[in-house]
């Protein structure tokens, strides 16, 4: 577990243990390698490196420190590395997101969330679409073209992305193979009613129609204050009630990431209770 929320790193609490002497910090500022600063957990077969940062943000990490962080992440002798990002679009935070081989987006039902959750997709899509071009020294024209969205008839990066594969077909060969494999799975968490559980088809819509790529909607868990509890009294919920039902939500969400499949909206309970 690598908590990269450099602002608010707090991981640690939801594993229940206490703020790591080691961090990020070691990394950074005293070039520490990334294995050095993993720490046990209370869970077994698990390590931890803390984002805490005492003079640093993820707005203050140079290029050069960003590639370092990357390529001693993908050296980690483990099964899986699971990254925690903070809220928000800088490019450091976009990039490490960018990073991993299953792009994880968990989001609430309400509309304050979902809007940022679009802003978020939205700026990882165009940066992707920019890192993609400039590989092939090409990095101003998605910029150019959106500059020029009027002139274009352009009002979504959908519409971006059909401009574009229509000024060549280079440039269209190099989108469809760099953009087919690209997904962003999509968790609603907190979910309070099955009309709620609906949402996450919706997204999945909004990011074909607006933005042009398949969204995978992973699943969804549903709230219990019980969570909270274990939150504030520092213990891992899915050790010390394995057998709930948020806890089977989370297994079988667990699995849907793992072997890359969607949910089945429509055999969750909420579904059973409307039939």
């Amino acid at each position: 577990m690598i908590d990269a929320d450099l602002g608010g790193a707090n991981l640690h609490t939801f594993l229940g243990v206490s703020k790591p002497r080691n961090s990020l910090t070691d990394f950074f500022e005293k070039k520490v390698p990334l294995n050095n600063i993993i720490v046990n957990c209370s869970i077994p077969d698990m390590g931890l490196v803390s984002g805490t940062l005492s003079s640093l943000d993820s707005e203050n990490i140079k290029y050069v420190q960003k590639l370092k962080l990357f390529r001693q992440i993908k050296e980690i002798d483990t099964d899986y590395i699971l990254i925690d990002l903070g809220a928000g679009s800088h490019n450091n935070t976009i990039d490490t997101f960018l990073l991993a081989d299953k792009m994880i987006v968990v989001t609430t039902a309400e509309i304050t969330a979902l809007e940022n959750m679009y802003h978020f997709v939205k700026n990882v899509f165009f940066r992707k679409l920019k890192i993609t071009l400039g590989a092939h020294g090409l990095k101003d024209m998605i910029q150019d073209v959106w500059k020029n969205r009027d002139v274009h008839g352009i009002k979504h990066l959908k519409d971006v992305v059909d401009h574009l594969m229509g000024t060549s077909t280079h440039i269209r060969d190099i989108l469809e193979k760099e953009l087919s494999s690209f997904r962003i799975y999509i968790v609603l968490n907190q979910i309070r009613s099955g009309r709620e559980t609906m949402i996450g088809v919706s997204v999945k819509s909004v990011c074909l129609k607006f933005l042009g790529f398949n969204a995978m909607y992973a699943g969804h868990i549903e709230y219990d204050e019980t969570v909270l509890r274990c939150i504030n009294k520092r213990l891992p919920f899915m050790l010390t009630h394995p057998f709930s039902h948020v806890a089977k939500e989370i297994g079988k969400l667990t699995e849907n990431l793992r072997d890359g499949r969607q949910a089945s909206v429509m055999t969750d309970k909420y579904a059973h209770r409307r039939l």
